[in-house]
């Protein structure tokens, strides 16, 4: 069946839906946001003395030690399948720079002053850029520093950066994800869309009008 004949879903309210994520892209997503939030309690719980309680939440000290960087490992491959899958969608665009101009506009909800966005508007392109380096920049020291197996190759000078380095590019992820979060509540039918994969008609039409145009037209072709 060519795909402009498939049958448009509609919501409980009988209003038209699109497929924004499919459920492969939304357990990706779900794995990669469960083992951050296993490995953001697990990295303050040994970071420091007065979160280390946090610990509990993986069975104790001992084995949050374990885990973490093995949790850590799940996350970055199950990231850069996303990266893999959403690099396509996140090239800067001219407009990306007139969008940033516009963050009155963006957060007063003025969205008909905005330039025309695609499936991701230039915040989220920014973020998905941050992340990326977030994560090469922790894998790396992650490896420097994980004593089991790789810290006693390299000398104690460069564990103590790596460590540093690694705190660093943990409080970046730890707030990017916080920006992502508060950015997915604020914009009504976002984390729908993570959860149901779907998006209205007239939620795209209003936050990513090209993306719809552009979805609209694959219906019909």
């Amino acid at each position: 069946m060519a795909r402009g004949d498939q049958k448009i879903k509609h919501d409980k309210d009988g209003n038209p839906l699109l497929d924004r994520y499919t459920p492969n892209e939304r357990s990706n997503h779900w794995i990669t946001a469960i083992c951050f939030i296993l490995l953001a309690v697990s990295g303050l719980a040994l970071f420091h003395p007065a979160t280390s309680w946090m610990a509990v939440f993986l069975g104790g000290g001992q084995w949050t030690r374990i885990l973490h960087p093995f949790i850590g490992l799940v996350m970055f491959v199950s990231f850069m399948v996303m990266v893999i899958r959403f690099w396509h969608h996140n090239y800067l665009e001219p407009g990306d720079r007139e969008w940033f101009t516009h963050l009155p506009d963006v957060l007063a909800h003025r969205e008909d002053k905005l330039p025309r966005v695609g499936r991701y508007n230039a915040g989220q392109k920014v973020l998905f850029y941050v992340l990326i380096l977030c994560m090469v920049g922790l894998l790396l020291t992650g490896i420097v520093m994980w004593r089991a197996y790789f810290s006693y190759l390299f000398p104690v000078g460069l564990i103590r950066l790596a460590s540093l380095l690694h705190a660093v590019c943990a409080f970046g992820i730890i707030v990017s994800i916080i920006i992502h979060i508060y950015a997915g509540i604020w914009v009504k039918g976002s984390i729908g869309a993570m959860v149901r994969g779907t998006v209205t008609y007239g939620w795209a039409r209003k936050h990513h009008p090209r993306w719809f145009e552009e979805e609209i037209r694959k219906t019909k072709g």
